[in-house]
């Protein structure tokens, strides 16, 4: 019996790297869903390497510039960045820790908190979300026009993205 599975694995693990050698190493040949998703990827762990001086993420940011136009409950901000308010949750205990928010029981309801920014939280946010670094990331090795390009195409995917799919159509 252990015979039969280890054989049967073993065929299974072959199949696999047989199909693996089919992969293209030329990420010009990749599928264009891979070619985003890589992309995507790579300018994230750039970008959050780039925040971490702050000891912020690419979830953290948004939530600071938020909460500089106004103070928001822990469940706008989830709603807000399509997080859940569990993500949010930790999220936001975090920044409270570096000291750049702050909670507070809401006046009317004291199952809600009221999160507020800072004076350091607003100094980090002008600082984290200065756009040049993030641009500079996501459009390396790109020249004016590429970069122009790229930001055409790339609305016109988020706008399709929202309009939802005709009957027949794939999504």
């Amino acid at each position: 019996m252990l015979g039969r599975i280890v054989d049967r694995a073993n065929g299974i693990v072959g199949r696999a790297s047989e199909r693996s050698a089919e992969v293209p190493d030329d990420v010009r040949r990749w599928p264009t869903g891979r070619l985003l998703s890589s992309a995507a990827r790579q300018v994230e762990r750039d970008w959050n390497a780039h925040l971490a001086a702050w000891d912020l993420n690419h979830a953290s940011l948004p939530v600071l510039v938020l909460l500089a136009h106004r103070d928001h409950s822990q469940r706008e901000l989830a709603t807000a960045t399509s997080v859940t308010e569990q993500t949010m949750s930790r999220v936001l205990a975090r920044m409270e820790r570096t000291g750049y928010v702050t909670r507070r029981p809401h006046g009317d309801d004291r199952r809600r908190h009221v999160i507020s920014l800072t004076a350091l939280g607003a100094e980090v946010m002008r600082e984290a979300a200065d756009p040049a670094p993030a641009e500079a990331l996501s459009t390396r090795g790109l020249g004016p026009e590429q970069v122009e390009q790229l930001r055409e195409l790339l609305a016109l995917m988020v706008i399709a993205g929202q309009s939802p799919p005709r009957p027949g159509q794939l999504p």
